[in-house]
């Protein structure tokens, strides 16, 4: 037995037995692969570091720590901050039709410094993926085409072949995702709990000796690459967990076989260490302004501007302010499926959502939400994007209550009662019930201006917050009216990413969600599209995922783009909001701004976190003791 499997297995059999075998812990030498990826700095404008100390930051909830595998941001196959898809973890790719073929790294290591080899990739594949007692509803859905799953071939230690009859286009976009979907696991470390490799009664065993039901659930507790809970667990990441909740910090220690190396040969990451502080959401703004923080964005709004500004010459820190990537700030959801025949029907009416759009004061929406500074108009993507279209952005999206007025009376609704609310065609006034996630401030605040701009139109607005998981259950059932939430998440996409947001292909989108719940089911549940212009965005999204030709795909978005602001599928108010990221004065590579959105970029992602170090050697010091 080698000294990489002996300490992997006295770890394994430590954490799933509850014995007192403990791993020595001193941490091997730095050793990235033999071809490890090299990065320009230079080519970004980005300065060579130097290595050692430690950044804080904070995070509301233990689970948060999970959000290090989002922006830390690393990827068998990730964005630049170009938004250009480039190899990563992967050495190379090579695509063919539908067949894609990945090379790994030679002498790619994990953290406990096992090797990194198409075993694990294999192990994900067959044990996992295909395992029905850890994956009931089998691979993921990007793995289909046609409903059919690809040939996977193992061709040697370093190079894996996934193949299909057609092309799949959302394969690679899949694997750059926000979420990493991980499609390789440490084999060597959770085949010691795995029935086929140690036998069902052993697997059991190990279960029962922690009081968990079966061997798939202390699999899946083992199983913590995205999680981060599980300090066991071997990582391909920047940095490797260190601490067991509950805790009120974490630790997070640098990966000495990480991948990446600078033009120097240094290997990444600079910073030896993350450490994030459980702090309550209602104090994350105030810890960050008394300088708690070295680098602080998540939990951090545009409303708090200016309570970071003033803290920033007493604790040494500047306040970055990145344009935020969404289609929209502030956007309704009309449900087009919802179970109320008379709400459907009306909610279906294209003049009747077009005049809820003409109804909107945006222009004061921007003033009070976004300082003035935001850009008004409908939910649609933003100018950085080459599949932008200004037109898209203003059409049906002036402020015009007459024309709003003549439209809801040509959708029958000019009767009103004694305080001019209207009618509905059934005798009801329309009052319309906006549910909304109870926690989103910008929203509610919003929600109130509308009530106002709405009752001028004779409608009356009755808000309704309550708790993201209720909501979106009461969505699913077709019991929502209308839905209050941000717009577009994808708001800055290439051709090459798939347009799935602007369809029922997307899973619990609130315009139409029984719909999206029967693509999701192939029917089993929910209820199919009988909506033509619905049922045209569903074609064109099949038609994306049926080429990698990029012009073709780059026609589908700017059709199905066209299609939204069109028919007002979701009624947008205002974007443009600008996400603070607040970072000590000494950290250097931090761009002064970016892009900032969960998708594509992670959050602050696509910028590189293993890239940033303290440009002061007392810093590395102090940050570090």
């Amino acid at each position: 037995m080698t000294e990489v499997t002996r300490r992997t297995v006295v770890a394994s059999l430590s954490a799933t037995l509850g014995v007192g075998l403990q791993p020595a812990r001193a941490e091997p030498a730095g050793h990235p692969p033999d071809r490890p990826l090299v990065v320009d700095l230079a080519a970004q404008g980005r300065r060579l570091g130097e290595p050692g100390g430690a950044v804080r930051t904070l995070i509301a909830r233990a689970r948060d720590v999970r959000y290090l595998s989002v922006y830390g941001y690393t990827r068998l196959v990730g964005y630049d901050a170009g938004l250009t898809l480039q190899p990563d973890i992967l050495d190379r790719i090579a695509v063919e039709g539908g067949r894609f073929t990945f090379t790994l790294r030679a002498g790619h290591r994990w953290s406990d410094g096992a090797p990194f080899t198409t075993d694990d990739f294999r192990y994900y594949w067959e044990d996992v993926a295909n395992e029905p007692a850890l994956n009931p509803g089998g691979p993921p859905d990007f793995f289909r085409v046609d409903g059919q799953l690809p040939k996977v071939e193992v061709l040697d230690g370093l190079t894996i072949r996934y193949s299909w009859d057609r092309p799949n286009p959302r394969f690679l976009p899949a694997l750059a995702a926000p979420r990493d979907p991980l499609i390789y696991r440490p084999a060597h470390y959770l085949k010691t709990v795995h029935p086929r490799y140690v036998g069902l009664e052993a697997a059991e065993a190990s279960a029962k000796a922690q009081k968990l039901r079966g061997w798939a659930a202390l699999h899946n507790r083992l199983d913590d690459m995205f999680e981060l809970n599980n300090p066991d667990c071997p990582t391909l990441q920047g940095w490797c967990p260190r601490t067991r909740s509950p805790a009120t910090r974490f630790v997070f220690a640098r990966n000495p076989h990480y991948h990446r190396v600078d033009a120097a040969g240094r290997q990444l990451p600079y910073l030896d260490t993350i450490l994030m502080d459980v702090a309550s959401t209602g104090l994350l703004v105030a810890k960050t302004n008394a300088g708690e923080a070295d680098l602080m964005f998540r939990g951090l709004a545009m409303a708090d501007i200016p309570s970071l500004k003033e803290g920033e010459r007493a604790h040494g820190y500047r306040t970055l302010l990145w344009p935020l990537a969404r289609g929209s700030e502030l956007a309704l959801y009309p449900n087009l499926t919802t179970l109320d025949p008379v709400w459907r029907a009306l909610n279906r009416d294209v003049r009747y959502r077009r005049a809820l759009s003409l109804a909107l004061d945006r222009r004061t929406l921007n003033n009070t939400l976004l300082f003035g500074l935001g850009t008004e108009g409908n939910d649609t993507i933003v100018p950085d994007s080459p599949l932008y279209s200004p037109e898209l952005r203003t059409l049906h999206a002036a402020y015009d209550p007459g024309g709003a007025n003549r439209l809801l009376d040509e959708a029958g609704l000019a009767r009103r009662d004694g305080s001019d609310i209207r009618l509905m065609p059934d005798g009801r006034l329309l009052e319309i019930v906006v549910e909304t996630d109870g926690e989103a401030s910008m929203i509610l605040d919003g929600l109130l201006l509308i009530t106002e701009f709405w009752r001028e139109v004779g409608i009356k607005l009755v808000v309704k917050p309550q708790e993201r998981t209720n909501l979106r259950r009461r969505s699913m059932a077709g019991q929502t009216v209308m839905v209050a939430a941000q717009g577009l998440d994808l708001a800055v996409p290439t051709a090459i990413m798939p347009p799935t947001e602007l369809s029922p292909a997307q899973p619990d989108h609130y315009s139409w969600p029984r719909w999206s719940l029967a693509t999701e089911t192939h029917g089993a549940s929910g209820e199919g599209c009988d909506v033509a212009p619905v049922e045209r965005l569903l074609a064109l999204d099949a038609q994306w995922r049926a080429t990698d030709d990029a012009g073709v795909q780059a026609g589908i978005w700017r059709e199905m783009l066209r299609n939204h602001a069109e028919n007002q599928w979701v009624i947008g108010t205002v974007a443009g909001a600008l996400q603070p990221v607040v970072a000590s004065a000494h950290l250097a590579n931090i761009p002064e701004t970016a892009l900032y959105a969960w998708d594509p970029t992670a959050l602050i992602g696509v910028q590189r976190l293993d890239e940033v170090f303290w440009d002061r050697a007392a810093d590395r010091r102090n940050s570090a003791s």
